[in-house]
């Protein structure tokens, strides 16, 4: 059974960085065409998709977020890793770890993370 469970701080303060971590249960980073997202939603918004780490290990990334956007794995603990720099208020939102696969998606519960002073 495959299971993502996001963790991270809850608050962080504006021009800090964000760090996220999805720990995996049930799967393989490096399983042929498995691709770990990450995925936000802002308060009132739509789902974001912000990046992914392909199995291969190749990243990928909003352009709109991409000088701020760093995604990468430990393959020894079986987790992706988010780091987002210069937050600011605008990037308050509940973050999701999201595995996509051939044949359907699984999601983490997903954590809020909130940006203030």
């Amino acid at each position: 059974q495959v299971q993502l469970q996001e963790s991270g701080p809850g608050l962080v303060k504006p021009s800090q960085t964000l760090s996220l971590t999805c720990t995996v249960s049930g799967a393989s980073l490096t399983t042929d065409y498995y691709y770990f997202t990450w995925i936000r939603q802002p308060p009132g918004k739509g789902l974001e998709w912000m990046g992914a780490i392909a199995y291969s290990g190749s990243t990928y990334y909003r352009p709109s977020l991409k000088s701020r956007t760093s995604i990468s794995r430990d393959t020894s603990k079986n987790q992706i890793t988010l780091q987002l720099t210069s937050v600011t208020p605008e990037d308050t939102a509940v973050y999701y770890c999201n595995l996509l696969t051939g044949w359907g998606d699984y999601w983490g519960q997903g954590t809020q993370v909130t940006v203030s002073s």
